[in-house]
C-alpha cells in the first residue's frame, strides 16, 4: 500500500471499460433470459398437471441445489463432449447463467402471484372477467408490486456472479483488471479499484430497492 499509484489506476480506466461492458452484457442477456424462463417455469408450478408441476419442481430444486460455477464447468468442459465441437466461455457462461438464475426466478414470481389473495381470483371471475383477463388486470399486477424488490435483489446478486466468467476466460472487468495488475505488477490498485466498482454499483441498487421496498409496502 506505500507504493499505490492513483494516477495508474486513472490511467487504466479505458482498458477497465471494455471489461464492464461484457459484465453489463453479460447481466442484461442472463437477466432478460433468466426471468424469462422464470416466468414459464413458474406457471408450470403452478399448473394443476400435476406430472407437470412435479417435473418443473424436479428442475427448480435440482438446479438451486448446484453451485452456479458447477454449471458453468459443465457447459464448458462437458457439453462440448456430448455435441462434438467446443463452446466458447461467453457461450458456456451465458446458459448456465439463464438457467441457473430462472430456477431463482421462478420461486420470486410464484410467490409473488401466490401472494395474491384466492378471493380476488374469484372476484374477478364473478364479475365477468376471464382467467386471463383476471390474471392481467388484478393478480399480477399486485404481484408484481410483491415480487419487484426481490426480483432487483436477485439482479444484484446476478451482477456480482458475472465474475465467475473469470473461470472460462471470458475477458469481464474483474478479469480485465487481474490481467492488466499482473502485466504491470499492480494488483494491489486494480483489485482495489474493482472492489470499490463493485460496492458502488451495488451500494448505489442495493439503496433502490430499499427505497421500492418502502413505497410499495402494503
Amino acid at each position: 500500500m506505500t507504493h499505490f499509484d492513483l494516477a495508474y489506476v486513472v490511467s487504466t480506466l479505458p482498458l477497465l471499460w471494455d471489461g464492464m461492458q461484457t459484465t453489463a452484457l453479460l447481466t442484461v442477456i442472463s437477466l432478460a433470459g433468466g426471468l424469462a424462463l422464470g416466468m414459464m417455469l413458474a406457471v408450470l408450478r403452478l399448473s394443476r398437471l400435476r406430472l407437470v408441476a412435479l417435473a418443473a419442481a424436479t428442475y427448480v430444486n435440482l438446479i438451486r441445489a448446484l453451485p452456479l460455477l458447477l454449471l458453468i464447468f459443465w457447459f464448458y468442459f462437458l457439453v462440448p463432449l456430448l455435441v462434438g465441437r467446443p463452446v466458447g466461455g461467453y457461450t458456456a457462461a451465458l446458459i448456465g447463467f439463464v438457467l441457473f438464475e430462472g430456477a431463482y426466478f421462478c420461486e420470486i414470481i410464484r410467490s409473488g402471484i401466490q401472494s395474491v389473495r384466492r378471493g380476488q381470483i374469484m372476484a374477478g371471475l364473478a364479475s365477468g372477467l376471464t382467467y386471463g383477463q383476471t390474471m392481467r388486470s388484478i393478480v399480477l399486477p399486485q404481484a408484481l408490486r410483491n415480487m419487484l424488490p426481490m426480483l432487483l435483489t436477485e439482479s444484484i446478486n446476478l451482477f456480482k456472479g458475472t465474475a465467475l466468467v473469470y473461470v472460462v476466460g471470458v475477458r469481464d472487468f474483474l478479469t480485465a483488471a487481474s490481467v492488466t495488475g499482473t502485466r504491470d505488477n499492480t494488483l494491489v490498485e486494480m483489485y482495489i479499484l474493482v472492489a470499490l466498482v463493485y460496492f458502488l454499483l451495488c451500494l448505489a441498487a442495493s439503496l433502490s430497492v430499499s427505497r421500492l421496498q418502502r413505497r410499495y409496502a402494503v
